[in-house]
């Protein structure tokens, strides 16, 4: 029986100074891997943070051109939401806006359902996403669609070839003959 003691505590003791610096030299070489691991992380979900604000972005320039009353006024308001949709977000870029299906979409015959799709394009400097002073930038795509309702107008402005002018009736009151405040 003392011959096993022995032989444990011959394996569990070692010798001193074997393993001195050990801990040092696995810090050094571990700690650049880790804060690399580290940073990594943190650019993925800044740039995924980035594409669901260019995602809602197009989501929202898709909406306000399917409810806009003409041509003209979806493309404006597509435009001008994204922008808006973007900087709410704290996204830094000059997006493009394509509305492929516009056209086609305000074209089509009341009671035919069309669609009305957007696509957002935004680069983002990596400088501002990932890492300051990273140089180079990033394009961020986003393509939504939506409906536009077959029962409703479509270019009604455009569809006039006359303005509608309804008699106007003078009340003979002006700002001249009556003096008072006026609104």
């Amino acid at each position: 029986m003392k011959n096993v003691a022995d032989r444990e505590k011959a394996i569990t003791v070692r010798p001193a100074g074997r393993d001195r610096g050990n801990a040092a030299l696995e810090l050094v070489l571990l700690a650049p891997v880790i804060l690399f691991l580290i940073g990594f992380a943190i650019a993925a979900g800044r740039t995924s943070i980035a594409q669901g604000a260019v995602d809602a972005a197009a989501r929202d320039a898709a909406r306000q051109a399917s409810i806009a009353p003409n041509y003209q006024a979806a493309a404006a308001s597509a435009r001008s939401s994204a922008i808006a949709a973007l900087r709410a977000d704290g996204i830094d870029c000059r997006p493009v806006v394509e509305l492929p299906t516009l056209a086609s979409a305000f074209a089509s015959p009341i009671g035919k359902s069309a669609l009305v799709t957007a696509k957002v394009f935004c680069a983002v400097r990596l400088s501002d996403l990932v890492v300051p002073g990273l140089p180079g930038s990033l394009t961020l795509r986003a393509v939504f669609t939506s409906p536009l309702d077959p029962y409703r107008s479509r270019n009604l402005a455009l569809a006039w070839p006359f303005r509608l002018s309804l008699p106007v009736r003078s009340t003979g009151v002006t700002a001249v003959s009556h003096p008072g405040q006026h609104a």
